[in-house]
């Protein structure tokens, strides 16, 4: 097993990777569990296939789960499933000491971390990922969130966990889907801070994908880590630091907004194509070699995700995509800051990009799958 921590001022909690470790709930997450009946907001496809080895490790340690379950996807991530969820802990009798554990991929984690951030003026809660984007990403770092008309993330808090666990043996039930798609966001750290994990990667990125231990834990592992050190100098993201994280998230997010945040493309999928199209951008701006582009493509498709638009069958026009963009929650006084790439491995914040460079670079790449 491996603990990382995420060290914050007065707020420092660990991340603990490793199988089997749902066995160990009762004892890992002990100081954290006040109520003899034990809050869990789970999705309910994870809780399926893993709640009867909480409900055990519970027993063994005296307790029982109270389960609140959220379908599937990202409309669960709305007003009204917030609005249930909090009266749900309320009547649960939440105090401000307890803490909530979120069981199940990064839509539950969001979900149930900005409840316990507006709940009582703020409890606590336990992340409990069971997706690889999860374990890899959401699950770590404080952000919390909720959808609205408007965009993705756009109505939402800093709130840290208290404890993170992540248990590898939850990703056997994955479909090869989500596994792929929590795939991006492990690829996206090599892309934008470390060479040689990408280089890694390339050479045992098929072995974390058959859930080889080994790799997989090393690819876990590093990947937080990574996450961890960059929260830590940038917790809420007001240097800059911690912005280098939404690498392929401007991209994407605009694409899941036009195909509606719905099935037809995943997060990490959605994440995966934006990196591409952040490479191409970048080498279009001549920042980068196009060799170096066509690297990230290549990575990214040798992994079976979406390394063209040619995927999406899109109906619409850079300007739409643009407009998308415009919602992001990371415009600042009418600007949109891009990450971009100096080299793989070397991204940077670009506050300063022009998007009518934007419209045309997606206007042509459109153009170029029809």
């Amino acid at each position: 097993m491996a603990v990382i921590p995420v060290a914050l001022a007065g707020r420092s909690y660990e991340v603990h990777v490793g199988r089997g470790l749902i066995d160990s709930l009762g004892t890992l997450a002990a100081p954290f569990m006040r109520k003899t009946q034990v809050p869990i907001v789970a999705d309910s496809a994870a809780w399926a296939a893993h709640g009867r080895r909480v409900e055990a490790a519970l027993a063994e340690a005296g307790r029982s789960a109270a389960v609140f379950e959220v379908a599937p996807g990202e409309g669960s991530k709305t007003w009204e499933s917030l609005a249930a969820l909090c009266d749900w802990l309320l009547d649960q009798g939440i105090e401000r000491g307890d803490h909530v554990i979120a069981f199940g991929g990064g839509v539950v984690g969001d979900l149930t971390g900005f409840a316990a951030a507006i709940l009582k003026r703020g409890c606590g809660f336990v992340q409990l990922p069971t997706t690889l984007l999860a374990q890899v990403d959401s699950s770590v770092g404080g952000k919390t969130a909720i959808n609205t008309r408007a965009g993705k993330n756009l109505v939402g808090a800093f709130h840290q966990p208290a404890l993170v666990i992540a248990d590898l043996a939850t990703l056997d039930t994955l479909s090869s889907r989500e596994l792929r798609a929590g795939y991006a966001e492990v690829l996206k750290y090599g892309v934008l801070g470390d060479r040689a994990f990408f280089d890694w990667l390339n050479e045992h990125g098929a072995e974390v994908l058959a859930l080889r231990e080994e790799p997989l834990g090393h690819a876990v592992a590093t990947s937080v880590a990574m996450k961890s050190a960059i929260v830590a100098q940038d917790e809420r993201e007001t240097s800059g630091k911690r912005a280098l994280l939404n690498l392929g998230h401007t991209f994407g997010h605009a694409l899941e907004a036009e195909t509606g945040f719905s099935s037809r493309l995943l997060h990490g999928e959605s994440v995966a194509l934006g990196m591409v199209l952040a490479a191409r951008f970048s080498a279009r701006l001549g920042l980068i070699d196009a060799g170096d582009a066509q690297t990230v493509a290549t990575a990214v498709e040798s992994a079976g995700l979406p390394a063209s638009l040619s995927a999406l069958g899109l109906d619409c026009d850079g300007a739409r995509l643009v407009d998308h963009m415009l919602h992001d929650k990371k415009m600042d006084a009418g600007r949109l800051p891009f990450i971009l790439l100096h080299g793989i491995g070397e991204a940077f914040v670009a506050k300063n990009v022009d998007l009518t460079d934007v419209r045309t670079f997606l206007d042509e790449e459109l153009a170029a799958v029809r």
